[in-house]
């Protein structure tokens, strides 16, 4: 990894304009690495690199150092040429949809990221399977590169790290994530702010719209399988954002009876956006048949067909995979 780290810091170096790309529907790893990367080339540099978001920034992430300065795609000139592109937590380039041209036409690319399912596209790829987040891959970068963390880069990939992993919670917290947040602890952030920030900061239409979605999830399969469908009224009628639906999957996930939870929302009368969470069971795979992937426990994919199709269409895979869990 060292020579990527170096390939890394020799083009970012010698460029004279960056641009670092989020992942569309954008949630805290993608945001928190996004900024921290921003933070620490400027720290490093004086670089002042640009910043572009797919989708609308959720209100959680607002605290974020810097990304008020971000932009969205219609703000960009996509018949410009970066000297440096680079992606963050963008797991494949299709996740950077209308933004795909500014990083193929760029002198240089670079692809930043964690997800098993990510292709290693780009000029130049730093892909680690095994880190907690695309958060934890940036501070090995920086820490390898003897880059200053400040408390701006601090916050930033401390942010990534604590979503990614659920607060802690999930499967990919190994014992060097809690070193590593303990290492950022000392530059001085602080754990139970940025936790409230995360998880305690939910408006109160969020709350009984969530509340609304979980009471209407629908079982199936002995209750191992819990999913709940997000209709376009739904979201209008609670007057909340898209990422209102954050979190739904991993509270029916919870339920003791379930292995795998989903979330169908719609997003036009034949396209649907699907997160799906689980136990046991590899749901990359699964999301992967749709276009999807992600995680093993935690993916998503977009599925072109109604509500009740696309339920059906994911039954029908998650049953085959509960089948081969049970035999």
């Amino acid at each position: 990894m060292k020579n990527l780290y170096q390939e890394f810091e020799k083009n970012v170096k010698k460029s004279k304009n960056i641009l670092i790309v989020s992942h569309v529907n954008p949630d805290g790893d993608t945001l928190g690495t996004m900024c921290a990367l921003q933070c620490a080339i400027y720290k490093q540099y004086k670089k002042k690199a640009e910043m572009l978001i797919l989708s609308k920034l959720p209100k959680v992430y607002e605290f974020l150092p810097n990304i008020s300065e971000a932009k969205v795609l219609s703000q960009f000139d996509k018949s410009r040429e970066y000297d440096v592109v680079i992606a963050v937590d963008v797991a494949s380039l299709d996740r950077l949809i209308d933004a795909q041209i500014l990083f193929e036409r760029a002198k240089f690319s670079i692809n930043i990221d964690h997800h098993r399912t990510n292709n290693h596209y780009g000029s130049l790829a730093i892909i680690e399977p095994r880190a907690s987040s695309s958060g934890e891959v940036l501070y090995k970068i920086l820490k390898e590169l003897n880059w200053e963390i400040d408390l701006n880069t601090a916050t930033c990939i401390y942010t990534a790290i604590l979503t990614d992993t659920g607060g802690f919670r999930f499967e990919n917290t190994r014992a060097e994530v809690f070193k590593i947040a303990a290492e950022l602890t000392e530059i001085g952030i602080s754990p139970r702010c940025l936790y409230k920030k995360c998880y305690e900061s939910k408006s109160k239409a969020t709350v009984l719209f969530q509340g609304y979605c979980i009471n209407k999830a629908i079982f199936s399969s002995d209750d191992k399988i819990a999913y709940t469908i997000v209709y376009k009224r739904d979201i209008e009628k609670f007057a909340v954002g898209d990422d209102a639906t954050d979190g739904i999957a991993e509270t029916l996930r919870a339920i003791n009876s379930t292995d795998v939870s989903f979330v169908v929302k719609e997003v036009d009368t034949k396209i649907c956006k699907i997160s799906m969470r689980s136990k046991n069971i590899d749901i990359a795979k699964i999301c992967s048949k749709f276009g999807g992937g992600g995680h093993k426990f935690a993916a998503g994919c977009t599925i072109k067909s109604s509500c009740d199709d696309s339920v059906k269409k994911l039954l029908a895979e998650i049953n085959k995979d509960i089948q081969c869990v049970k035999s």
